[in-house]
């Protein structure tokens, strides 16, 4: 009787992405994702109310702190608006960061049991927490319509704005997932990244704050395209800048790019040290 044996060895460690590979674990992918979106939920009351819920009391607390009592500029529109504008992308990228970045660690057990490609563990995060994107934007769109804000031309760009979100968030967790699977100092160091990070985009303040001469320089923060983009193509906080978004779409690919390099690079360490 004839015996078969399948050898599992890791490929070009500088190939970019094998799509033929990807397409035939399509399953898995949806499956994973699935399972992410469920597990978040699961055995809660409100479910993905929280979607809303969180970023609805950030945006109570800055308006008291930042907006009525630190009366930080606001570029002429409602305090409420203005900083939930800026929660709905910052709370996408934050919650996709993190869990991206701790996606191999969450995941160590299966990484030596079973072979697939150990890329959908950065890139699910990214997809599942679209779910919460979305419900938290049509709560955007109320407050909108409560404040009767009517957005510009410049809502056409819009979706533009989520496909750069997540290219960057996604291309960090990339880098970060490979470094905490090796060093786990990496995982403690995400909550306080994502905090500073935070504080040096335009959530709590205007980029009109920042001198012009330092903002094609303060672009290099992906995140700063994406929050003004937001603004301005919803409820019309100043004129979109086109270089501001350029330069943070182009760091964004240059993220996801250089990222999945090194997670292939490092790939076939993943099952020796997880």
């Amino acid at each position: 009787m004839d015996q078969s044996e399948i050898v599992i060895k890791p490929g070009n460690s500088l190939r970019f992405l094998d799509i033929r590979e990807l397409w035939r674990y399509r399953d898995l992918f949806y499956f994973l994702v699935r399972r992410e979106i469920l597990v978040k939920y699961k055995q809660t009351i409100l479910g993905p109310a929280y979607a809303v819920i969180q970023p609805l009391l950030a945006m109570i607390i800055f308006t008291l702190f930042f907006g009525r009592m630190a009366k930080l500029p606001n570029d002429n529109i409602p305090y409420p608006l203005f900083y939930y504008a800026a929660l709905v992308p910052w709370n996408y990228f934050s919650s996709t960061m993190m869990n991206a970045g701790q996606s191999l660690v969450f995941n160590s057990i299966i990484l030596k049991k079973v072979y697939f490609p150990r890329i959908f563990l950065p890139f699910v995060p990214g997809i599942a927490r679209l779910v919460d994107f979305f419900a938290a934007f049509v709560f955007l769109i109320l407050l909108m319509i409560f404040y009767k804000v009517t957005p510009g031309w410049e809502i056409m760009w819009l979706p533009l704005l989520p496909v750069i979100m997540y290219l960057a968030a996604t291309g960090t967790g990339l880098w970060l997932t490979a470094l905490n699977i090796k060093y786990r100092d990496v995982g403690f160091a995400i909550g306080f990244l994502v905090q500073l990070w935070m504080f040096a985009s335009p959530v709590v303040y205007p980029l009109s704050m920042v001198p012009e001469r330092y903002r094609l320089l303060y672009a290099l923060n992906p995140m700063t395209g994406v929050i003004e983009g937001f603004r301005t193509c919803l409820v019309g906080s100043g004129t979109l800048d086109w270089r501001i978004l350029a330069i943070s779409a182009g760091v964004s690919l240059s993220l996801i790019t250089t990222g999945i390099f090194y997670f292939n690079s490092v790939e076939r360490q993943f099952a020796d040290v997880a």
